[in-house]
């Protein structure tokens, strides 16, 4: 097994292998039913198997998937990303959250005419060469043109700016900082004020990473609930409740430079993932998601505090309550983690101990 879905990262007993989920659980192939907090790691964002979402796929795919071109599905998705995100002036659809990083970086490039690209240390990207965080295989060529900055330090930024001199083309930023095994931190508006006002001085894209948080705090970008708009943005995750899909987002200034760039992949005009994201933009918008993982993110935070409280436990939680983060006092091997996690597992919850959690609009109170 590879990458993130290796359970040798996990503690002993976890299972590696899963046959069914529905709604906010999931079974191994052992038949143990778990509450699902990981969600497939954050795609699964209305639950698994909703009903609308599956009904718009069932009839997609009675009409075609994978053609020689586009189907006009994405004509109606790229409108309504547009719709519904402040900044966005159009829509490029690709298939995985490095995709569309990826993309993002290039067509800055394309822009600028520029190569320096400025990444919050510790971020994570995607596990494409420019940014995988484990670096075997890669080459030193492959981190060229980047720069490093503290994410919510504004004058980190403003060094690493100042040391790319005028080569620089883009600076991408989380979200909220999720980097893992470290408390998540979200923006403060004097950095997202700062990180504007810095690449609107120096002709660069404010590009903002909403693969995994975005439309789980926002019905657009998360930034927008600061009121500063990026001029690129990346997306994937909860874009189409576990199909796969990706998209990039960006104001009109870029789009000669996105209609320039060369990018494309033998399935990304895939037609029913692309459905299921235009019913689950659908759903989300009727359940009004954010604010019910909001409210159910909170009841959760404030049970967990009270537990720690009575049991005498130092238990950090940090970051969005809809994507929650425990981690223990005192746990530099992560031994209190990864025995509270086991201890779960048993009683029916697959938690994570280093990493941050997910919740889904089939959650309720009673999981």
């Amino acid at each position: 097994m590879w990458g993130h879905l290796d359970t040798r990262r996990l503690p002993a007993g976890y299972p590696q292998f899963f046959t069914r989920a529905e709604g906010g659980h999931i079974w191994d192939a052992n038949g143990q039913r778990y509450v699902d907090l990981m969600c497939s790691w954050g795609p699964i964002v209305l639950g698994h198997h909703n009903p609308v979402v599956d009904a718009a796929v069932a009839r997609q795919t009675a009409l075609g998937d994978c053609l020689n071109g586009p189907a006009p599905v994405m004509v109606e998705l790229c409108e309504a990303l547009v719709e519904r995100v402040a900044h966005a002036d159009w829509a490029m659809l690709q298939k995985n959250g490095g995709d569309a990083t990826t993309a993002c970086v290039t067509i800055a490039r394309a822009a600028t005419g520029r190569n320096t690209v400025l990444i919050a240390q510790g971020s994570y990207h995607g596990a494409l060469p420019w940014c995988t965080p484990v670096p075997a295989g890669t080459t030193a060529e492959d981190r060229a043109n980047q720069g490093r900055f503290l994410y919510n330090d504004l004058a980190s930024l403003q060094a690493a700016a100042d040391a790319a001199g005028g080569d620089l083309a883009a600076v991408i930023i989380t979200g909220f900082r999720h980097d893992n095994v470290v408390d998540q931190e979200m923006p403060s508006l004097a950095f997202a004020q700062g990180a504007r006002a810095l690449c609107d001085r120096l002709g660069a894209a404010l590009i903002i990473d909403d693969v995994r948080a975005g439309f789980r705090l926002h019905r657009g970008c998360s930034w927008e609930r600061l009121v500063v708009q990026p001029d690129l943005s990346a997306w994937s995750k909860a874009i189409a409740n576990g199909h796969p899909l990706a998209a990039v987002l960006g104001r009109d200034s870029l789009r000669e430079a996105a209609a320039k760039v060369f990018i494309t992949g033998s399935f990304w005009c895939g037609a029913v993932p692309m459905a299921a994201a235009l019913a689950t933009l659908g759903e989300m918008d009727r359940i009004g998601l954010p604010d019910y993982l909001e409210e159910l993110g909170s009841y959760l935070r404030a049970g967990m505090a009270n537990l720690a409280q009575r049991h005498g436990v130092g238990l950090r939680q940090s970051g969005p309550v809809a994507m929650p983060l425990w981690l223990f006092d005192d746990d530099a091997d992560f031994a209190k983690g990864g025995a509270f996690c086991r201890a779960a597992l048993e009683h029916g919850a697959y938690l994570h101990p280093k990493h941050n959690m997910f919740l889904n609009a089939a959650h309720t109170q009673l999981d």
